[in-house]
């Protein structure tokens, strides 16, 4: 069945975007889970990331991603098993495994390695010449603070490399890196991000609701979220769209 289309909502940008982005985190589906899931929400998702290591033990990986490339949605592995891979001298393996599975996206990351900067940018560079990369910055330990200005220069620094767009760190549960412990947003920091570099070059890691309705509210409908819940998919796409409490009257305003 078609879509409604009586009501004035905003305009959304058509598939496949540039702006307006939402990275959905697969935590360990089963291939049944993400088909259902694509049937589902498929047109709101733009990419799926297989969450942390979790691709590495999956037994039904390949039909999961045979399911997602049905539906036109790109994948790429979590960071954290890049990461791993460069840690352990294993990221030509890497590099060969993702050819096996056709995968041409993939995240760099040093949230848990600590990974020196040039080295990183090195490893962005490699894979940026055959693959669409999309580099982390941000820790993810809740305690460790980073100023806004170095903030600046490692997501700089990341693009220059070759990075597509830079994730800024948020955790799967919203508990550290653009967020206090507490899932509050250091606003802040945000805001000189966001300030210095092209909004549109940025994914902000946003897992809770509270916090996809702050990013929504400073930036419009069209900012790019990441780490979203499969469960939370509709929901977001309802914020985006004024089709929720929490954003209607932002893009509808009030009754003259």
């Amino acid at each position: 069945m078609p879509s409604p289309d009586f009501l004035d909502l905003p305009a959304r940008p058509p598939k496949p975007r540039a702006r307006g982005l939402t990275h959905v985190i697969d935590p360990g589906l089963s291939a049944r889970e993400s088909e259902g899931l694509m049937d589902s929400v498929g047109d709101y998702v733009d990419l799926v990331r297989l969450g942390w290591g979790t691709a590495y033990i999956t037994r039904e990986l390949r039909r999961k991603l045979d399911i997602y490339k049905g539906f036109g949605i790109p994948t790429m592995l979590g960071g954290t098993l890049t990461e791993l891979a460069w840690l352990q001298g294993k990221v030509d393996g890497l590099r060969r495994w993702l050819d096996e599975l056709g995968i041409e996206h993939v995240e760099v990351s040093s949230g848990v390695v600590p990974m020196p900067r040039e080295e990183k940018l090195d490893l962005i560079r490699t894979l940026a010449t055959d693959r669409t990369v999309y580099a982390e910055v941000g820790e993810k330990d809740p305690h460790a603070l980073m100023a806004p200005y170095r903030w600046v220069e490692l997501i700089r620094e990341a693009l220059e490399a070759g990075a597509t767009q830079v994730v800024c760190e948020g955790r799967a549960d919203g508990s550290a890196g653009v967020y206090r412990p507490d899932g509050e947003v250091r606003t802040g920091l945000v805001d000189e991000v966001a300030h210095e570099i092209d909004i549109n070059r940025l994914i902000f890691e946003a897992p809770q609701r509270a916090q996809q309705i702050w990013f929504i509210e400073r930036f419009g409908t069209d900012v790019n979220i990441g780490n979203v819940h499969p469960r939370d998919v509709i929901s977001l796409e309802t914020l985006r769209l004024g089709l929720r409490a929490d954003t209607l009257r932002l893009f509808h305003g009030a009754p003259a």
